[in-house]
């Protein structure tokens, strides 16, 4: 996978992290509170509005409280 730029890997972390909540029929408050991040974080990050401060330690948490592989955030193919 090659991304142009920062705002197109972003778009696609934020819309493959909003699938996968919306499949496991969590809110983001749920998400956030069990990844133990702000809810206007999350908020942020699926709107593709978080800037480069987003780490590999939260998406780390995210995936795991989603029970998915990190990896599947960073895949274009998986966004609806």
């Amino acid at each position: 996978m090659h991304f142009e730029n920062d705002t197109d890997l972003y778009r696609v972390i934020g819309a493959n992290i909003k699938h996968y909540r919306e499949q496991a029929k969590l809110t983001q408050v749920q998400l956030a509170e069990r990844a133990k991040i702000s809810i206007s974080y999350l908020s942020k990050i699926e709107a593709a509005g978080c800037d480069k401060s987003l780490s590999i330690s939260v998406l780390n948490q995210i995936a795991n409280v989603l029970s998915v592989e990190i990896s599947v955030f960073f895949k274009e193919e998986d966004i609806k």
